[in-house]
């Protein structure tokens, strides 16, 4: 007769003072990407783990990261690809490691450098950083990473298709070989495979969901609409959700127009993008989470950084170009098993992309009409995908990088002033 599977924290190897915590902190039952990370990281194994977003990741190794360090010497470094997420984690750190005596710094771009380094000057024993900020404190010597024995990778999908692969690298370079690694991924495009064959030793794979796969409670809804009609369309279906709302542009220019949009039909609404100040996107962020923005308009660099509870709706008011970021966006919704829904406008012209988005997730996007907005078919010359290649499927198909992506050493500067 096959074990059940254990339905609480305890029996995985947890510390008392660790379970102790999870019960204040109302942490009761863990997610299954918790309940297969948590003993083989505890036991010093290095892990690749592939969960689809709001699954309980950042537990799954801040829980024996903080348990491990509590008896060993040395310091755990958590990387992620955006300012948000790394805030994200710096909190979810510091409900575990106070107890403990563990102190933590965040290291990112947009926030005061002289802060950080006194942050480091009181002896942080987690690190949370962006590559780019990372490896700014690294050559001002700030930093020493020769006493590291744990390295996280989180999002490690999300940092390579940034460009980030260099910065990771570098890094990776300064670590040393003895030490514990753990990579986290919401998919597992092969330069993750690569980089765990050259970085990581007999690493243990726990997946909880097959690579791709959508949240298993989102509902998911499709209108063709022309582009002109679009607002309308969000005009009629934000009178219908009455919670919090997440809404997807394309491009940052498009995000700014529909914010002020939102505003002119009566609902309350904040931008979060690469071009706000790390304040703006904090208050944003903030806002949207206290209730006091029920409408949340974000480009892609918010598709894995927003941890809110209760966000009723996704809306891709634009498809994401990279149709892997449709898994990300929708992971916003629908978190820690919970039911969400998420709500998609594609053009007639893009019945080939919608289709790409069903292959990937392995579910049909069902087709709705409001009646209050006229609707469109599909093109029949739509059949092709209009996707621009995505930097990492560029490099797959090419082995190079895309040239009017990442190809200039400027393009990528300017990129990456943005994340890190």
């Amino acid at each position: 007769m096959m074990d059940q599977p254990t339905q609480s924290f305890y029996g995985l190897g947890i510390a008392p003072k660790i379970l102790d915590i999870l019960e204040r902190i109302k942490f009761k039952v863990p997610t299954p990407i918790q309940l297969k990370a948590i003993p083989p990281a505890l036991e010093g194994k290095d892990i690749i783990g592939i969960a689809q977003t709001g699954t309980g990741k950042t537990h799954s190794f801040a829980i024996p990261m903080v348990q491990i360090l509590a008896q060993k010497k040395g310091i755990g470094l958590v990387l992620a690809p955006t300012r948000e997420l790394a805030i994200q984690i710096d909190e979810a750190f510091q409900g575990i490691s106070r107890p403990f005596g563990i102190r933590t710094a965040c290291l990112i771009g947009g926030a005061s450098m002289h802060e950080q380094v006194r942050a480091l000057h009181n002896k942080p024993r987690v690190i949370i950083a962006t590559p780019g900020r990372l490896i700014d404190h690294m050559t001002h010597w700030n930093i020493l990473l020769d006493d590291a024995i744990m390295l996280v990778l989180d999002e490690a999908d999300r940092m390579l298709d940034m460009g980030f692969t260099p910065q990771v690298e570098k890094i990776l370079r300064f670590l040393p070989k003895e030490r514990q690694t753990m990579l986290f991924s919401a998919t597992i495009p092969k330069e993750i495979m690569q980089i765990a064959s050259r970085h990581m030793r007999l690493p243990v794979n726990v997946e909880v969901a097959p690579s791709g796969t959508a949240a298993e409670k989102v509902t998911h809804e499709l209108f063709v609409v022309k582009k002109d009609f679009k607002l309308q369309l969000l005009g009629k279906l934000l009178k219908q959700y009455r919670g919090p709302v997440l809404l997807f542009s394309r491009t940052k220019h498009n995000a700014r127009k529909i914010t002020r949009s939102i505003r002119d039909m009566g609902h309350s609404a904040a931008e979060i993008h690469s071009d706000r100040s790390l304040a703006q996107r904090k208050e944003a962020l903030g806002g949207f989470k206290s209730g006091k923005y029920k409408v949340l308009v974000a480009t892609d660099i918010a598709a894995r950084g927003i941890d809110v509870t209760g966000i009723e709706v996704v809306i891709n008011y634009d498809l994401p170009d990279d149709t892997e970021n449709y898994v990300h966006r929708i992971g916003r919704t629908g978190r820690a098993g919970n039911k969400g829904h998420a709500i998609s406008f594609a053009t007639p012209d893009q019945k080939g992309n919608v289709r790409d988005i069903e292959k990937l997730i392995r579910v049909s996007l069902p087709i709705s009409k409001h009646p209050d907005v006229f609707q469109e078919e599909f093109s029949q010359s739509s059949h092709q995908s209009s996707y621009k290649p995505s930097y990492q499927s560029s490099r797959q198909s090419s082995g190079r990088r895309p040239k009017n992506n990442y190809g200039n050493k400027r393009h990528t500067q300017q990129k990456s002033k943005f994340y890190r």
